[in-house]
């Protein structure tokens, strides 16, 4: 097993072999896991390491992180922003992790959460992602 004390600081130009891990595993600085190609890892970090990150390399492929996605419940942004605000003060009243883009808010598939769409009327969609959420946020997981 090789042990990984920190990402690599570029990313070599050489095919990729991920090492899949769930989110709330990647969140530990001290974990193990298997690569595509069966190559053992343990990681022992400083700080915990992220999606897409290149951890490992040799002269002919790199390691790099690939997070698995998960249950997630998607709602679409409106151009309002007071629904907008709303929406946001709701989800972290309840201290859940949430991600948002351009377009969408991401939180983890809670039945509290889906219970809330439902109350306030707030239409979500049912999906499966990879889940990044606002780094270093409150949260009671």
């Amino acid at each position: 097993m090789t042990l990984i004390h920190e990402a690599l600081s570029s990313e070599p130009s050489l095919p990729v072999i991920r090492l899949h891990a769930e989110r709330l595993v990647l969140a530990k600085r001290r974990w193990r896991g298997v690569a595509e190609d069966g190559s053992e890892f343990g990681f022992v970090l400083e700080a915990p390491i992220t999606h897409g990150t290149p951890f490992f390399s040799n002269e002919t492929v790199v390691y790099s992180i690939e997070q698995k996605p998960e249950p997630v419940l998607e709602i679409t942004l409106i151009p309002k922003p007071a629904a907008v605000a709303r929406l946001g003060w709701t989800i972290g009243n309840l201290h859940f992790p949430i991600q948002v883009t351009d377009e969408i808010v991401r939180v983890p598939d809670d039945p509290a959460l889906r219970a809330l769409f439902e109350r306030q009327s707030i239409p979500f969609n049912e999906t499966m992602s990879v889940f990044l959420p606002f780094a270093r946020a409150h949260s009671h997981e």
